[in-house]
């Protein structure tokens, strides 16, 4: 059976997001300016209002009228005196207050909703150039027109999941070695763009980091075994730490107190073992 073609233009694009299984390619534009700008705008507007308000508040200090002092302090009289009719202060003052209150929501739920943004990670380097290469408008594969032709072109963009281990060594094999976790999907519309399994990825890094690990520590023991010269050990111990210490720091995202931590266990379990053979020494 064939497989289901789709029209070129947002159905190929979206055949080509949930394609793959790993969700990486779920990228999107955040509209950075857009956002500052609408957040300003409802700032602004919100400003205004304060100024109203205080001008309401300046008009109030000023009234004799004793319903107008009564509707300050109770929100009773407030509501009454608003709705009679007969009270201009008050029903200017409730109009008002009611539209601070549906400007404060719509403006405390656009920070709330743009800060939730902000906190999405950006996608990998080579899902988006995947994109770009397939999308890029001299290109010739083309799947968006007019405006949307250019959208893969800008900077400000987002994936709705990023595999959580993304340290450097992942995004390394990941930059550097992609064929080698190629899926069986290709873009028919370009050969050169194809999925990769994130999975079979996070697979193979962690085998790979077990053996690195697994590496250092056997190497180090199997060395120091060899070495009867306890000047030697001592240099051989500090080679060993600092390259432990190097590969944690520099092929994961382990904070700085985690390579400390790591660091010294290493050390520790090398300087046993020198302290359990002491005839090594003789």
């Amino acid at each position: 059976m064939r497989p289901h073609e789709h029209p070129n233009g947002f159905p190929t694009v979206a055949h080509l997001i949930t394609q793959d299984r790993d969700n990486t390619s779920t990228i999107y534009r955040r509209f950075d300016t857009l956002s500052a700008r609408n957040l300003l705008y409802l700032q602004s507007h919100l400003q205004k209002l304060e100024a109203n308000q205080n001008a309401l508040d300046d008009e109030l200090l000023k009234t004799y009228n004793r319903d107008s002092k009564d509707a300050a302090s109770s929100w009773e009289a407030f509501e009454v005196f608003a709705g009679d009719g007969l009270h201009d202060l008050e029903t200017r003052r409730m109009g008002l207050a009611k539209e601070i209150k549906e400007a404060l929501r719509e403006y405390h739920e656009a920070l709330l909703v743009n800060s939730d943004v902000l906190k999405l990670q950006h996608p990998s380097k080579t899902t988006l150039q995947a994109f770009r290469r397939l999308l890029d408008p001299q290109s010739g594969v083309t799947q968006l027109c007019g405006h949307s032709s250019t959208i893969y072109t800008q900077d400000d963009f987002i994936a709705l999941y990023v595999p959580p281990d993304q340290d450097r060594l992942t995004r390394f094999i990941r930059h550097y070695f992609p064929w080698i976790f190629i899926t069986s999907f290709q873009s028919p519309h370009s050969p050169s763009v194809a999925l990769i399994s994130e999975r079979a990825l996070s697979h193979f890094v962690a085998v790979l980091s077990t053996f690195i690990v697994a590496g250092l520590l056997i190497g180090a023991i199997a060395t120091l075994n060899y070495v009867t010269s306890q000047d030697w050990r001592i240099g051989l111990i500090a080679i060993f730490t600092i390259a432990s210490a190097a590969s944690v720091g520099l092929l994961t995202n382990a904070s700085r107190a985690e390579v400390y931590a790591a660091t010294a266990g290493y050390a520790a379990v090398l300087a046993v073992f020198v302290n359990a053979n002491p005839i090594a020494f003789g």
